[in-house]
C-alpha cells in the first residue's frame, strides 16, 4: 500500500467519504481513514438509522388511526426487536453503499486511529492499525472530518451507563424496551428520540433548560410544537434544569429545578441529549498548536487552520452539526485546495430538519432574529389546515412562515411545522441561494393539489395577497 498521497483525510463520515470522492474527481490521490465503520456516526448511528425507525412509528401510527381513513386494522402489534433490527439493516446497507464509492472513485481506504505529527508541508498522519502497529503516511494535505459525540456533564449525571442511562447510540438499540423515559434535550435528537418512543406507548417525559422545545427553531414554531407534542402524549418541562440524575434499582432517578423549586422525577430509562462536542482528542492537535474553541477546531471559510497542510471540516468545526453541512464544507475546501473557484459557507442557507411527529424544518433567520439584526420585515403565514393536499392526508394540523425584508424582498428565513416539511424546506432553501424576490416567488406556478401551495400562499399573505384562508 502506498504511504503518500495528495490528500489524506481523516474520517469517513458524510463529510469525510464526499470529501473524498470529490478530491478523486479533481485528480487526486486520496486516502480515507476510518477507525469504525465507513460512513461514520450519520450513516451507521445517526441520521439515516434513527430515521428508519421514526419510519417504523410512523407506519405503527398510521395502523392506529386507520379506521380514520375508512379501513380497518385490528389487534396491531409491534415487535421491539424487528423494529431496531430493520434499521440496523438500513444502516448496514449505507455502508456497503460507501464501500463501493470508495472502491469505485480509487480512494485508499486506512482502516484504524489516526494521530498527527509534525511533518514537512504538512502534518504526518500516523495510523495505529487493527494489529496494534503504527504505520505513517504522509500528503500535501491533510483534512480533519473526526465528526462529533454526544456533549455529557458528569457532575450532574448526565452521562450514558449503556445500561438505564443512554446516549442516542444506546437509544437506536436499546438493551431492552423502556417503560417509561426521561429525555434530557428538546434539541432535533432528543425529540425525535421522545417522539419514536411516545409513538409505541412509552410515557415521555422532556426536560430542557431553556424556555421553549425546539429552542434554536422560530418561537411560533415552538409554540406549535409543544401543542402538538403534548398531544402526542409527551409531557415537557421547559425552564428546567437537570440538577443530577443517577440510576436506581428499578430504573432512573433524577432531581430537577424550576423557578426555584426542585422535584423528583423517576422513569425507568433516560436519555442524555444535551448538545454535542468535537472528536479533538488524542489526535494530537496540542503539539502542532491547532486553534480551538470550546471543544471545536478553528477555521476559515474554507477549511484552513492555523497549521500548514491541515483543515477541518464538518461537526469537529461546530455547529450547525449538520451531515448536509459537513458535506458542503468539505466539498468547499477540497475544490479550495485544488485551485478552484470556491465560496465560503454560508451558515444562514443551511436548512435545519427534525423528523418528530410532526416534523419541522427551517432555514435562516427567525423573526425575532431578522428584527435583532435591525431589518424591518414583512411576515407571512399560511395553515395546513387551508390546504387540499393536507386535508385529504390526514394532516391539516401545520404551518408555513416566513420572513421578507420589507425593503428590499430578499427572503430572510422560512419555518414550518407539519407533514413532509423537511422535503418541502429546500424550495425555499433554492429561493435563498438564487436570491430571488418576493415577486419572483408569487409569479411562480405551484401544482395542485400539493403540499407545496403553502409555500406560495405564505409568500402571498406576507404582502396581503393570500387566497385560501
Amino acid at each position: 500500500m502506498s504511504t503518500s498521497f495528495d490528500v489524506i483525510i481523516i474520517g469517513s463520515g458524510p463529510g469525510g467519504y464526499v470529501t473524498a470522492i470529490r478530491a478523486a474527481q479533481l485528480g487526486m490521490k486520496v486516502a480515507i481513514v476510518e477507525r469504525d465503520r465507513l460512513g461514520g456516526i450519520c450513516l451507521n448511528w445517526g441520521c439515516i438509522p434513527t430515521k428508519a425507525l421514526l419510519r417504523s412509528a410512523e407506519v405503527y401510527r398510521n395502523f392506529k388511526q386507520a379506521n380514520e381513513y375508512g379501513l380497518s386494522a385490528e389487534n396491531v402489534k409491534f415487535d421491539p426487536e424487528a423494529v431496531v433490527k430493520r434499521s440496523r439493516g438500513v444502516a448496514g446497507r449505507m455502508e456497503k453503499g460507501v464501500q463501493f464509492l470508495m472502491k469505485k472513485n480509487k480512494i485508499t481506504v486506512v482502516e484504524g486511529e489516526a494521530r498527527l505529527e509534525k511533518g514537512s508541508a504538512s502534518p504526518k498522519v500516523i495510523v495505529k492499525g487493527k494489529d496494534g502497529k503504527d504505520a505513517a503516511y504522509e500528503a500535501k494535505h491533510v483534512i480533519l472530518a473526526t465528526g462529533a459525540r454526544a456533549r455529557e456533564i458528569p457532575a450532574a449525571g448526565l452521562k450514558g451507563d449503556g445500561k438505564r442511562i443512554w446516549t442516542y447510540r444506546d437509544a437506536m438499540t436499546p438493551p431492552e424496551w423502556p417503560e417509561s423515559l426521561l429525555v434530557f434535550g428538546s434539541g432535533a435528537i432528543g425529540i425525535e428520540f421522545a417522539s419514536f418512543y411516545a409513538a409505541f406507548g412509552v410515557k415521555v417525559t422532556v426536560v430542557e433548560l431553556l424556555d421553549r422545545v425546539l429552542p434554536v427553531e422560530d418561537e411560533e414554531i415552538s409554540a406549535f410544537a409543544k401543542k402538538r407534542f403534548e398531544k402526542e402524549g409527551l409531557k415537557l418541562l421547559t425552564s428546567t434544569e437537570a440538577k443530577s440524575l443517577k440510576a436506581t434499582a428499578k430504573g432512573v432517578e433524577a432531581v430537577v429545578a424550576s423557578k426555584g423549586k426542585e422535584e423528583t422525577l423517576t422513569a425507568s430509562h433516560a436519555i442524555v441529549a444535551v448538545g454535542i462536542t468535537g472528536n479533538i482528542e488524542n489526535l494530537g492537535l496540542e503539539a502542532l498548536g491547532v486553534k480551538t474553541d470550546r471543544g471545536h477546531i478553528v477555521t476559515d471559510g474554507y477549511g484552513k487552520t492555523n497549521v500548514a497542510g491541515l483543515y477541518a471540516i464538518g461537526d469537529v468545526t461546530g455547529g450547525p452539526w449538520l451531515a448536509h453541512k459537513a458535506s458542503h464544507e468539505g466539498v468547499i475546501c477540497i475544490e479550495a485546495i485544488a485551485g478552484q473557484k470556491a465560496h465560503p459557507m454560508l451558515k444562514e442557507r443551511i436548512p435545519g430538519c427534525t423528523y418528530s411527529h410532526p416534523q419541522v424544518a427551517s432555514v435562516g433567520l427567525t423573526e425575532a432574529k431578522a428584527k435583532a439584526a435591525g431589518r424591518e420585515v414583512k411576515v407571512g403565514r399560511f395553515p395546513f389546515v387551508g390546504n387540499g393536499k393536507a386535508i385529504a392526508l390526514g394532516e391539516d394540523q401545520g404551518m408555513v412562515k416566513v420572513v421578507f425584508d420589507a425593503k428590499t424582498g430578499e427572503l430572510l428565513g422560512a419555518h414550518m411545522i407539519g407533514a413532509e416539511v423537511t422535503e418541502l424546506i429546500q424550495g425555499y432553501v433554492v429561493a435563498m441561494n438564487a436570491e430571488v424576490t418576493e415577486h419572483e416567488l408569487m409569479e411562480t406556478v405551484f401544482p395542485h393539489p400539493t403540499l407545496s401551495e403553502m409555500m406560495h400562499e405564505a409568500v402571498l399573505d406576507a404582502y396581503g395577497r393570500v387566497l385560501h384562508v
